[in-house]
């Protein structure tokens, strides 16, 4: 798994599957580290996002940009507590493996787009529109390994849809579906 300090975060944002080839940097120790790729763009990301009880606003911006509204190319502010949860999560399942991104960020139209597809899942008021939920999966790990994690840490919402392999992980109220 590739590793970039904060410094190289924004570099590797814009780089599509091509740009998997950096060489790694070792973290710094109290890091937490996320790694993506987004299933609609095809782009990859790995960064350090936090050491210790300090966020990196560079690494921040990064992660926005990379979830950002794949249909409009719209980019949100993402809740840092998301990026928590996740990471704590992978932990749980014991993963190196990076999230596969469904949706990210979405902006009122495109939320608005899908509802009306009639494709199902998609709330009217859904937290995707305030960067608070993101869809995802992670290679190896049963969806429904992947469910108890989340559920476990008792974080906000977490929707399970084994039929469109993902789950939805958010920073809402405490629920279940």
């Amino acid at each position: 798994m590739h590793r970039t300090t904060v410094a190289g975060a924004a570099a590797l944002a814009g780089l599509g599957a091509a740009g998997a080839t950096r060489a790694a940097v070792p973290a710094p120790a109290g890091a937490r580290t996320l790694d993506f790729v987004h299933t609609h763009t095809g782009e990859r990301i790995s960064l350090v996002f936090a050491v210790g009880a300090d966020l990196l606003p560079d690494a921040l911006s990064a992660l926005n940009r990379f979830l950002r509204d794949h249909y409009t190319g719209e980019v949100g502010r993402i809740d840092p507590r998301l990026f928590d949860m996740l990471h704590r999560v992978r932990g749980l399942v014991g993963s190196a493996a990076p999230f596969e991104v469904i949706s990210g960020y979405r902006c009122a139209a495109t939320n608005e787009r899908l509802r009306q597809s009639g494709g199902g899942g998609v709330a009217r008021r859904s937290l995707h529109m305030d960067g608070r939920a993101i869809d995802v999966r992670l290679r190896g790990v049963k969806l429904a390994d992947l469910r108890d994690a989340a559920l476990e840490l008792r974080g906000g919402g977490v929707g399970y849809y084994p039929r469109d392999a993902f789950v939805h992980m958010d920073t809402g109220p405490l629920r279940a579906w």
